[in-house]
């Protein structure tokens, strides 16, 4: 399907790194990316001098580009205003500057629900549970005196500490819906996750709560809108009351879909003025192209988005939905690996877990059982073979120990696999089987020094994926389908809503489809997992 992915390019600093790949850390973004080298033409962005901090830069959003020229004296005010505009969220009154805002009719001290909802909910006292429009969420809290600080993220060479506030969630004072007039969407898109139902639960409990009556599901993602032989599924609390309990969609999912015109149109001809999209990031990509063309068009909809991604890579967020149930899950497959390993003469076993672009549950996995001895993520290069490879140092571990547990991540080592240039139906590339290759590479290892290993080899990816979610990503799922519904009737519309410092907050999607979240080789939760395998480079 057509998507809108607008380019976030900010000023950064590339180091080179020991296998020819450049570290480049982005400011003004969150996190530490390891490319490859790519030409200036390719990427004019790309600054490959670390003395970069003084020189002028450009931060571009969209067709918006500020210059920041750090030998100003007030380049810190200049750039915590472009961060403003940047992460400022797109509303109703936008395009619909007479919108009439009316009491909310969301408050907690209502005795039992009424009929009327236009005027809101009868109570004896004023409620004081709403969100003021202007709270802000620090979404950075960490102050670093050094650029050669573990983790750190500087802009300049004395790492200045500049504010970032972004949009608090929750319910506003005023609304822009009148609830009887609301047909609300929800649909699920990509593959499955842990949470999606207590997601789709609490969209539906919250929207009754604020009078809403025609809710509807759209079966299997964005290829609902328009496969004729699917229908609209009517959702109510009766409907959605135990599906919590179980794993999967009560939706369904699907990967790609018809354009966004079609879309759109579809949209139109059923009526629906808020759309709430449980997806990844080429799904809110998806979900930003809708809102795009609702407001060429001068459709009153809100579009919001709930970030599912079992991989942990949506930018800025401390967790998304999902995640901790995984990391929980994978316990189980790793202690299979570690009690089939150990039983064994000279035993190996091998772990393939998710995470095609970050190495986030690999890591935490491995940190939580305490069992692994090698963990191999997509943002840490290394070589099986030679003197100061994987297979050279789980020879020590098998003449030491006796045996070995070794975590991957399903993306880690493509540069070590042929690679077939194939997409799936979202336009991801279809990543080689790491795990199967170090397992047969394993084997011949061994056998050509002589040497007799006993490997198993474990791939829980789809039993995780099934389960339902754990009590964390429980009250995750509950406060992010709550607050999603808030924001659409507050008159948001192109933004998702995710958990930051602890705190929850609205963000434009632009700002977190920019690219995938990724491992930081220098954080210090890497260094955490490497004190805990105490595995070596594998370089």
């Amino acid at each position: 399907m057509e998507t809108l992915s607008p380019p976030i390019i900010t000023s950064t600093v590339s180091i080179p790194y020991s296998n020819g790949s450049v570290l480049v850390r982005s400011h003004g973004l969150s996190s530490l990316i390891l490319r490859k080298p790519r030409s200036p033409a390719a990427n004019p962005s790309l600054i490959s001098s670390r003395s970069s901090f003084n020189r002028a830069s450009a931060v571009e959003h969209g067709k918006t580009s500020v210059s920041i020229d750090l030998s100003d004296p007030n380049w810190k005010r200049k750039y915590e205003r472009e961060f403003e505009e940047r992460f400022s969220i797109p509303h109703i009154t936008d395009v619909f500057p007479d919108a009439e805002a009316i009491r909310s009719t969301f408050c907690l001290k209502m005795r039992s629900p009424t009929e009327d909802f236009v005027g809101g909910y009868p109570s004896d006292e004023e409620w004081h549970g709403y969100i003021n429009n202007n709270d802000r969420v620090l979404l950075k809290v960490i102050s670093y005196s050094s650029p050669t600080s573990a983790g750190a993220e500087c802009i300049d060479s004395d790492c200045s500490w500049v504010e970032q506030w972004i949009h608090r969630a929750g319910p506003r004072e005023k609304i822009y819906f009148r609830p009887e007039q609301v047909k609300a969407a929800i649909i699920t898109c990509g593959g499955l996750c842990p949470g999606l139902n207590d997601v789709i639960r609490h969209i539906v409990i919250t929207l009754e709560i604020y009078g809403v009556k025609n809710i509807v599901g759209i079966p299997f993602g964005y290829k609902g809108f328009s496969d004729k032989d699917l229908t609209e599924m009517p959702l109510s609390r009766k409907v959605v009351q135990n599906i919590h309990l179980s794993g999967g969609s009560l939706l369904g999912v699907s990967r790609g879909g018809p354009s966004v015109s079609e879309i759109v149109d579809s949209m139109e001809e059923r009526g629906i003025n808020m759309l709430f999209v449980l997806g990844g990031n080429g799904t809110h990509a998806g979900a930003n192209a809708i809102h795009d063309e609702c407001r060429k068009r001068k459709m009153k909809v809100a579009v919001v988005g709930v970030p599912k991604t079992i991989d942990n890579d949506i930018l800025h967020m401390d967790k998304t939905f999902g995640f901790d149930t995984a990391v929980e899950e994978a316990q189980r497959a790793i202690n299979s690996a570690y009690i089939e390993a150990h039983s064994a003469y000279h035993g190996i076993g091998i772990v393939k877990l998710m995470g095609r672009n970050s190495g986030f549950i690999a890591m935490q996995a491995s940190l939580a059982s305490g069992q692994v001895d090698i963990c191999l993520i997509p943002e840490v290069p290394f070589n099986i073979h030679g003197p100061n490879g994987v297979l050279k140092h789980l020879k020590y571990l098998i003449e030491t120990k006796g045996s070995a547990v070794i975590c991957v991540a399903e993306g880690a080592g493509q540069n070590l696999l042929e690679k077939t240039n194939a997409k799936d139906a979202s336009g991801n590339t279809i990543l080689g089987d790491f795990g199967v290759h170090i397992q047969q590479e394993t084997k011949k290892y061994f056998k050509e020094v002589s040497m007799p290993v006993d490997v198993k080899y474990i791939d829980p990816t789809y039993m995780i994926r099934a389960v339902r979610a754990n009590a964390s990503d429980g009250i995750l799922c509950t406060v992010l389908g709550q607050n999603a519904v808030h924001g659409a009737f507050a008159g948001y519309s192109g933004i998702t809503v995710g958990i930051i410092n602890t705190h929850y907050a609205y963000l434009p999607i632009p700002e977190v489809i920019a690219y995938p979240k990724s491992v930081d080789p220098n954080s210090r939760m890497w260094h955490r997992c490497l004190t805990s395998t105490g595995q070596p480079d594998f370089i």
